[in-house]
C-alpha cells in the first residue's frame, strides 16, 4: 500500500504538513489571544499558549486540538490556516515526542488586523529561528510570571516603541579599543519589556533590554565590526550607562540589559570580560543562564526562575526582577 503524503512510514499523521478536513473555522477571543501573543514574542510551544489562555478555558489538551486545527484548517474567513508550525523543530530525532511549537500563518496576521489587533513596533526579532525561538521564550516566560504577581505589570515592547513612535534599531558611537577611534554601529537588542511595579499610591517603572545568547557568540571577534560580548557591552556602556536610550524611547525609569546565555560557562566568560571593562563594578548589565537552550533543540517549560531568581552582576550584588 502506498504511503499517503500526509503520514508517515508507521501510518501517523505528520505533524508538519497540513490536512484540512473541510471544517470551517472562525477565531474565538482565546484564539486572538494566542495569535496576540505569538506577535508579540515570535514563535512558542503549545505549553506557553495554553498558560496564556488557561484563565478562559483550564483544559491543555482541548488547547493541543484547538491550536491543531488553527494548524490544519484552511477554510476560514480569512484566507487560510491561522498558524503555522516551523519546519525547524522538527529537525531533531525525537522531535514527534515534544510539544509543538506555532508561529503565525499570513491568515492569523490578517485576523489581528481585522480585530483591530495588530502592532507594526511588535515583536519581530532578527536573526537564526532557534535564536528568535529562545527570545521568544525568554520574554513570554517573565511576561507570564507576572500574571501570578498581582504587584507586577508586564509592559510589551510594542507599547513601549508605539509610545516613542521609534524602532528598536538604534545607532550608537563608540570607540574601538584597538585603533581608539570613534565608530558607529547600529544596536539592535533581541527584545524590549518594561515592568510596572506597584507601590503605595504611584506605580514604578523599570525597563529591560534582552540579549540571548546560545553560546554562538564570541567574547572577543578577529573583526571588530562583527558581534561579539565585548562590541555589545562597549555599546551598552554608551546607550545605557550614559542614557542614550532616555532620548531613543522617550523613557526617565532605570534600563537594565538582561544577558541570557544556554553555558554557564559563557555566562562566567561575559561577566569576566566585563569585570575587566568596569572594574569599580557594573550595575545595569545582569546574567542568569538557562540550560535548556543548550544541546540539542528540545522545548524548555515555561522559565519561571527568569523572574522569581536572582540574576548575577559583575563586581555588584545580584539582584531580582521582581522587587525594585
Amino acid at each position: 500500500m502506498a504511503l499517503k503524503p500526509d503520514h508517515d512510514t508507521l501510518g501517523r499523521r505528520r505533524r508538519d504538513r497540513r490536512r484540512s478536513t473541510g471544517k470551517r473555522v472562525t477565531p474565538q477571543p482565546r484564539d486572538l489571544l494566542w495569535f496576540q501573543k505569538l506577535h508579540e514574542h515570535g514563535p512558542l510551544s503549545s505549553v506557553y499558549l495554553h498558560a496564556f489562555s488557561k484563565h478562559i478555558a483550564r483544559s491543555e489538551k482541548r488547547a493541543r486540538d484547538r491550536l491543531t486545527d488553527l494548524f490544519n484548517e484552511t477554510e476560514t474567513p480569512h484566507g487560510g490556516a491561522y498558524l503555522d508550525r516551523p519546519v525547524q523543530q522538527f529537525r531533531t530525532f525525537d522531535a514527534r515526542y515534544q510539544p509543538l511549537v506555532y508561529d503565525l500563518a499570513p491568515a492569523g496576521e490578517r485576523a489581528l488586523k481585522a480585530a483591530d489587533l495588530w502592532s507594526d513596533f511588535a515583536g519581530a526579532h532578527a536573526g537564526p529561528w532557534q535564536h528568535r525561538f529562545m527570545v521568544a521564550c525568554v520574554t513570554a516566560s517573565i511576561e507570564l510570571a507576572t500574571l501570578d504577581n498581582p504587584a507586577l505589570t508586564y509592559i510589551p515592547q510594542s507599547a513601549i516603541l508605539q509610545r516613542a513612535k521609534t524602532r528598536l534599531r538604534y545607532p550608537v558611537p563608540f570607540i574601538d579599543p584597538r585603533t581608539r577611534r570613534e565608530v558607529r554601529s547600529d544596536l539592535i537588542p533581541d527584545a524590549l519589556f518594561g515592568l510596572e511595579y506597584a507601590h503605595g499610591n504611584r506605580p514604578l517603572y523599570r525597563f529591560f533590554l534582552v540579549e540571548a545568547d546560545r553560546a554562538t557568540e564570541p567574547t572577543r571577534a578577529s573583526k571588530f565590526n562583527r558581534k561579539s560580548h565585548l562590541r555589545t557591552f562597549l555599546q551598552y556602556r554608551e546607550y545605557v550607562g550614559r542614557g542614550l536610550y532616555k532620548q531613543h524611547l522617550g523613557l526617565t525609569a532605570g534600563m537594565l540589559v538582561l544577558n541570557v546565555t544556554s553555558s554557564q560557562r559563557t555566562m562566567e566568560n561575559m561577566i569576566k570580560l566585563l569585570g575587566e571593562l568596569a572594574p569599580k563594578g557594573n550595575t545595569y548589565q545582569l546574567f542568569q543562564t538557562v540550560e535548556a537552550f543548550a544541546g540539542y533543540f528540545k522545548p524548555p517549560d515555561l522559565i519561571a526562575a527568569l523572574l522569581i531568581n536572582f540574576w548575577r552582576r559583575a563586581g555588584c550584588k545580584s539582584i531580582l526582577l521582581h522587587s525594585i
